[in-house]
């Protein structure tokens, strides 16, 4: 004999379906959530990560820049004391070059000529004196050309006294020379650096 379901088996099979749906969706909502906190999890950890490499990173900068300020005072304070050694150096060159042109001078003055005044300005030089004639002038210029401190004398003018302290001598005269340096042995063109004029007095021959 057949038997017959009177049991309303379509109605608890949808609400069946419907429940199983119901906790599908929900478990697909609570899954969502946690990777959606899991991904901003991540993420914050990464952000902090790079904001502690970016206050390392300026950290660091800032005692580069430090450093780069320091170096840059010290490389000043080098270059003030390579500016003072090369002065001092060039002073205790211009006292020793001093006495050097002035007992070079004093050895080249033939007789009958008298130095007046002698003015040094870097490597350049200039005497005037006077002579008893233009030949005694001729002769000092021969000898400061074959004196070895100096180098290309030339005659500015050679004229009779106006006020001649001795009639013995009734010639002035204005000598230019240049004092002989490895610079100038090089290019005999190059005057070399100036310095302050200085008039090293009156040089007269005995």
């Amino acid at each position: 004999m057949a038997r017959i379901n009177l049991l309303p088996w379509r109605e608890e099979l949808r609400r069946e379906r419907q429940k199983r749906f119901m906790m599908s969706l929900m478990m697909t909502a609570i899954l969502g959530v946690v990777l959606v906190f899991l991904v901003g999890l991540f993420f914050d950890q990464k952000i902090r990560y790079q904001n502690y490499r970016n206050e390392l990173i300026q950290s660091e900068i800032s005692t580069i820049e430090t450093q780069i300020a320091r170096i840059n005072e010290l490389e000043r304070t080098r270059d003030r004391l390579i500016a003072r050694k090369e002065v001092i150096e060039e002073l205790q060159a211009s006292r020793s070059l001093t006495v050097e042109l002035l007992d070079n001078l004093a050895k080249s003055i033939p007789a009958g000529v008298t130095l007046s005044s002698v003015r040094q300005q870097g490597v350049n030089v200039s005497l005037t004196g006077t002579s008893q004639s233009n030949a005694r002038v001729s002769a000092y210029l021969q000898e400061l050309g074959e004196n070895e401190l100096f180098l290309n004398p030339e005659l500015d003018f050679v004229r009779s006294a106006t006020n001649s302290a001795s009639a013995a001598e009734p010639y002035q005269f204005s000598i230019r020379v240049k004092i002989r340096t490895a610079k100038s042995d090089e290019d005999d063109g190059l005057t070399g650096e100036e310095h302050g004029e200085e008039d090293l007095g009156a040089h007269n021959d005995t």
